[in-house]
């Protein structure tokens, strides 16, 4: 007879197991977040039409490395698109956006028959009915009968093919358009070398790969793209536009393994041995990664809603937890360090990369700080450490610096980390840095430093001349300013407060009260002449004076007065959202794509598709008349966004597009980022419940909400009544629930008293 222990142990290990099976039933069943997700939303775009200009990324949240089908020539930026027939491999990638081109990267590609090697030869037609997308797994069935699938870790892949047995069957690796030296070893079952490609690259920058198979080679060798040589046997190779193939056994079902590292290809076998190894088969490392996207998709948990509402939701909350990406390996000792694209060298901590902050400070890392405020710590040290090494801050790091857009946003970010309690770095040293920027130019781009910055100090605003988008950027210096202000406000720094305290006011200089909208100056402080608020390009970036008027994320309140008022204010909103959308095509000279979207949205000339005045909606909340903010943001939501193909109206920038829609779609949106606030304005659900970093949950309920009961007729916030239309971003980390009574009529005597206002700079400043 057993002992009692053992008795008791016996009983213990029964329920151990009856809960673990208990608990895995109910994962599947009330926690399948993934299901709802379709990584092709966006994907049906092209360069002169976006629905998001996305491809279906194969990821972890914020990895090293994406995978991707790959229906386009190798360096076109459109590397998958939905009206495409055929796949021509399955890439390892980086890019984050279209307009930048993609780097690092390499592919696979099945092929059955005749052996076929470059992208062009080798494509293989398949149809979206038998295509599977998912974020962490792929799977294609070709019409041919072949079949593909990946799934993910963080710097690595597991990759299956299944082939027919009808005829002979090869895998073959495409090294892209770049360097590469690749070797063949067929004792291991291995490729390994390194790719050298993308515009942005140092000089010295290198991706180092191993790709193991678990079945043996029959054949093998390398090709040349150029005059479509192929070698037979040839184990090594090295130069441009290269690759290998590998034979295998008829009717194989071939998988590979790989991991890459910028620093070592030692590191692409050590995280090759810490990721990949573990897992015995494709379907262990796939259960592992969907496990990854359930749980962080489940942190907002959402109910009541359709299923259309979901799908998008999870779709864009998936596309808004991809960009930053890791640009870091841990060593042998589990310790981050990283490959540097600012100086080359090899440095000790965290570094991330492929971002533009002109997109994203607006709401992809206002959203980062609610749901990662550990990773955006980090985040904030690595901007430091990247203007040390490079002599200025990154812009839009692709995978360093690349100068492109314009602003200098990386003080937003910092401001905006700070205000919500993310103190890991030296707001002094963010200060010095930013003075420098606002205080020299770079060698890179608009966005390297600043442009017309001695202008825009001796003259209040950067004129017409040498400098293009002048109006933009005399708008976006001025709140980058407040935002290093206000954070040496938060700081206790009066130095760097008295710097920054006069040209915050600066968007003041280009406000022309006669016509009612901000314009561009010449140097002698005289208007441009011939103006049209309609007509794109000029002194603004992608838009036109309507869209750009607005620009005045920290003094709405400054911006009311300047238009005349709180009534003039809200009428000329009212107007921007009903007027025509006819465009003048100014000095782009042709019609762009940034236009045909506003047009197509029929929403006046607000403009969703691009992100200048993603903001606006909101603004109502400013004067009194949150019931219109209320109506338009649910509005925007239901008519231009969805989880299909034509998901966005617009291209979806490292997560801002989709930021946007998973923040206002809790009801919420930071119009001033740099400050502790988040604007209220329409759930689309009935719940919504945020699980926190620290431990804490934030739930948003909206009783009576449904399409047509868009009005918030009353609020609490823990069982206080709530009349301002915004919380703070306290309000949000230290947990708690925020109760919102909806109607389908305005409520006009609710959020419409001064008190209720959110931050604006002159309502809390002297000037």
């Amino acid at each position: 007879m057993l002992s009692l222990d053992h008795q008791l142990l016996k009983m213990k290990r029964s329920f151990t197991l009856i809960a673990a099976l208990v608990a895995c039933f109910n994962f599947a069943r009330a926690q399948d977040y993934v299901k709802y997700v379709n990584t092709l939303q966006g994907t049906d775009s092209n360069y002169g039409l976006s629905y998001g200009s996305t491809y279906p990324t194969i990821g972890l949240p914020f990895a090293e490395h994406f995978y991707s089908p790959q229906t386009n020539k190798n360096g076109e930026g459109w590397k998958y698109q939905y009206d495409a027939h055929e796949i021509r491999g399955f890439e390892q990638v980086h890019q984050c956006s279209p307009w930048m081109g993609d780097y690092a990267v390499f592919s696979l590609m099945p092929v059955e028959g005749e052996l076929k090697v470059t992208d062009d030869d080798r494509a293989a037609a398949f149809k979206h009915e038998n295509e599977i997308a998912k974020p962490s797994y792929y799977k294609v069935k070709f019409d041919n009968g072949m079949a593909a699938a990946v799934t993910v870790t963080e710097r690595g892949a597991n990759m299956r093919f299944n082939f027919t047995g009808k005829a002979d069957n090869y895998i073959v690796f495409d090294g892209y358009r770049g360097d590469c030296q690749l070797q063949i070893i067929p004792e291991e079952r291995k490729i390994v070398g390194y790719v050298t490609n993308g515009t942005f690259i140092p000089k010295g920058f290198k991706n180092y790969f191993i790709i193991q198979f678990n079945q043996p080679f029959t054949a093998f060798g390398t090709w040349q793209k150029e005059n479509n040589l192929i070698t037979k046997g040839e184990k090594t190779k090295s130069g441009k536009a290269i690759g290998a193939y590998l034979q295998f056994k008829k009717g194989a079902v071939v998988e590979c393994k790989m991991a890459s590292s910028y620093i070592s290809s030692e590191q692409a076998q050590l995280n090759f041995d810490r990721e990949l190894k573990p897992f015995k088969s494709f379907e262990q490392t796939q259960a592992a990664a969907t496990k990854i996207w359930n749980d962080m998709l489940g942190r907002v948990a959402v109910e009541g809603g359709t299923e259309d509402e979901k799908a998008t939701f999870y779709s864009c909350l998936f596309r808004a937890n991809l960009f930053s990406r890791k640009f870091y390996d841990l060593d042998k000792d589990g310790k981050p360090y990283y490959y540097s694209p600012y100086d080359e060298k090899i440095h000790n901590g965290y570094m991330y990369t492929d971002n533009g902050f002109w997109d994203t400070f607006r709401a992809q890392f206002p959203l980062s700080n609610i749901l990662h405020p550990e990773m955006e710590g980090r985040y904030m040290q690595s901007l430091l450490d990247a203007q040390q090494q490079y002599g200025f801050f990154p812009a839009w790091s692709n995978p360093g610096m690349s100068g492109v857009m314009l602003g200098n946003h990386a003080i937003s970010l910092l401001a905006d980390a700070w205000a919500k309690g993310i103190h890991t770095f030296d707001p002094n040293q963010a200060l010095a840095a930013y003075l420098h920027e606002a205080t020299n130019k770079g060698f890179w781009g608009g966005s390297n430093g600043r442009e017309g910055w001695k202008e825009y100090f001796s003259l209040g605003f950067v004129p017409k001349g040498e400098v293009y988008e002048y109006g933009a950027k005399t708008l976006e210096y001025a709140y980058d300013d407040f935002c290093a202000y206000n954070l040496a406000k938060m700081t206790g720094n009066t130095f760097y407060q008295q710097i920054f305290a006069r040209q915050m006011y600066n968007y003041k200089n280009l406000y022309d009260p006669e016509v009612g909208f901000m314009r561009g100056k010449l140097r002698d402080g005289n208007w441009l002449p011939d103006f049209d608020p309609i007509e794109w390009g000029g002194p603004f970036t992608e838009g036109n004076s309507w869209q750009y008027s607005w620009s005045v994320f920290q003094d709405v309140n400054g911006l009311v007065k300047l238009m005349g008022g709180e009534e003039k204010f809200a009428t000329k909103l009212d107007t921007f959202f009903t007027t025509n959308s006819n465009v003048k095509v100014g000095t782009y000279k042709q019609q762009i794509h940034e236009m045909t979207e506003m047009q197509l949205a029929k929403m006046g000339q607000y403009a969703h598709g691009n992100e200048p005045d993603m903001h606006v909606p909101y603004l109502y909340n400013y004067v009194g008349q949150p019931w219109k903010t209320q109506y338009r943001v649910r509005q925007i939501m239901d008519k231009l966004y969805n989880a299909g193909p034509k998901g966005y109206p617009g291209d979806e920038d490292q997560g801002q597009m989709s930021s946007w829609y998973v923040i206002s779609a809790l009801g919420l949106y930071s119009v001033c980022p740099g400050t502790d606030q988040y604007v209220i304005g329409s759930p689309v659900f009935n719940k919504a419940t945020v699980s926190l970093e620290n431990g804490k949950k934030f739930t948003v309920i909206a009783n009576n909400n449904s399409k047509a009961n868009v009005y918030i007729q009353s609020a609490t916030l823990n069982g206080k009544t709530l009349n301002a239309n915004y919380i703070t971003y306290a309000d949000i980390n230290n947990g708690g629930t925020l109760v919102l009574q909806m109607g389908d009529k305005p409520n006009t005597s609710r959020g419409i008293g001064v008190e209720a206002r959110p931050f604006s700079l002159s309502a809390q400043t002297k000037q």
